[in-house]
């Protein structure tokens, strides 16, 4: 540690929390010469925008370099080997010494992982990556659970290509759960069209925030003519999207054919992504666990006489739409039988405005289940699905958080038409049964369906069965 007398009780903190490699702190013990001698020996130095960056720099010391406030393009390290790690937020570089934000945003958004890139881009010599094309960036995600979850793989990928870009994303108050603790993801922004940003006044309110925050490339995964004028009011300069819903309004548009269902839903929205050029190497999902949900759940299974040794069956009976919907009888039956075979334990979990399905399966049931039917979030309800064994739903969004944190999962699907086949929305994990039938309809009338969803009713309480032990060994 080297700096004036004024770093050294910070240096005394950083040496004695470090619980790794010996720290040395030499903060306000050096004079000028004797820190030039340090550096000289040094094949590294990490620092905030400093005199001691300076003087590395004069040394031609690699340098890695944290700029918040300040303006790297004036005052930046100038060895041959040396990189800036920044957050380019919408207000920097300010160059003023005040902050209007009390956590000043542009330095604590750096995370460490961010400074550790530069720190092997220098040390392994590898060439600079240029400045990123991108420095604000929005994703839009405003429809449903399981579709903002898809998304993830997009943030991965964007992060990879501009590693200090700032990456925001905007969605419904309902999904923030899938995206707090990201690591990829620097803001979350909520788009409450039944509230804040209701109607039109509450849609040019939200426009002006955005264009606060000077994004210049706005990713729209999901076309809504409200989003799409959105990010035009706002002034993003770069705005990609479908060609449908006022897609005139964008600037850079991909021709929307998802209803072929020709491929699964994370790879359409990796076509943004190669829109751009850059091709995703890593398409795995990503759905945070929280701690408080964590103690949450551990402070619930022992009220509800749940033990740890205990194997947990949790059935979501709910979906979007009533074409979705197996009937509860029969998830009772699965789950009574899973019970008396394997002694697993159900517990029904669902939206509240499901709460009646999740009763009616208790009904039918002849063992007891636990009733979470409208009360868990989804940040407590993926700490919960990591403690079952398996789980059965039918086409929802509870189904892709389960398979995304490795969970067995039996998904029941009905309608025949492509674009909600399991081909674009089957759960991605190997440990899986998709059970789909068609029943000979030529057209699917979805809602409207004239033969009572006969495609959902033709899975049977055996196919369940069966697909349960094939998964439960």
């Amino acid at each position: 540690m080297a700096g004036d007398v004024f770093d050294q009780p910070l240096g005394d903190y950083l040496a004695q929390a470090n619980s790794g490699a010996k720290i040395i702190n030499l903060c306000g013990k050096t004079t000028l010469s004797q820190l030039a001698a340090l550096l000289k020996r040094a094949c590294l130095l990490i620092t905030n925008d400093s005199a001691v960056m300076h003087l590395a720099s004069y040394l031609n010391v690699p340098v890695v370099a944290i700029f918040g406030p300040t303006d790297e393009r004036k005052y930046g390290p100038w060895s041959e080997k040396s990189a800036v790690v920044k957050k380019d937020i919408f207000c920097r570089p300010c160059e003023k010494a005040q902050c209007r934000f009390a956590t000043v945003k542009c330095l604590t958004s750096i995370r460490l992982k961010d400074v550790l890139a530069q720190v092997r881009t220098v040390l392994g010599g590898e060439e600079k990556k240029e400045s990123a094309a991108f420095k604000r960036i929005l994703i839009s995600r405003t429809d449903r659970l399981g579709d903002v979850l898809l998304s993830t793989p997009v943030i991965k990928a964007l992060r990879q290509k501009f590693p200090q870009s700032y990456i925001a994303m905007l969605v419904s108050p309902y999904t923030q759960d899938v995206l707090a603790g990201n690591p990829a993801l620097d803001e979350i922004i909520v788009l409450d069209k039944d509230a804040k940003n209701k109607g039109w006044l509450g849609t040019f309110k939200a426009a002006g925030d955005l264009r606060k925050n000077k994004f210049d490339l706005a990713i729209v995964l999901h076309p809504t003519t409200r989003v799409h004028l959105l990010i035009f009011l706002a002034g993003i300069p770069k705005r990609l999207g479908y060609d449908r819903k006022w897609g005139f309004l964008l600037t850079d548009r991909i021709k929307h054919t998802k209803q072929e269902g020709q491929k699964h839903e994370s790879e359409y929205a990796l076509d943004f992504v190669r829109y751009l050029g850059i091709e995703p190497v890593d398409k795995t999902l990503f759905m945070p666990i929280n701690q408080a949900s964590e103690s949450w759940v551990e402070a619930l299974l022992p009220q509800e006489s749940i033990k740890p040794a205990d194997k947990l069956l949790v059935i979501h009976p709910g979906a979007s739409c009533h074409s979705r919907i197996w009937p509860p009888e029969r998830f009772a039956q699965v789950a009574d039988k899973l019970n008396q075979e394997y002694g697993l334990k159900a517990v029904i979990v669902c939206g509240s405005q499901d709460a009646q399905k999740a009763k009616a399966v208790i009904q039918n049931m002849r063992s007891s289940a636990l009733n979470l039917a409208g009360k868990t979030s989804i940040s407590q309800l993926a700490s919960l699905l990591k403690r079952s064994h398996l789980f059965i739903s039918t086409d929802s969004g509870p189904m892709h958080v389960a398979s995304t944190l490795g969970v067995p999962v039996i998904t029941i699907f009905g309608r025949s038409q492509a674009g909600l086949s399991p081909q674009r929305w089957g759960p991605l994990t190997e440990k899986k049964r998709i059970l789909y039938k068609t029943v000979g309809c030529t057209i699917c009338l979805a809602h409207n369906c004239q033969k009572d969803f006969a495609c959902l009713k033709s899975t049977t309480v055996e196919d369940v069965l069966k697909a349960a032990g094939e998964l439960l060994g």
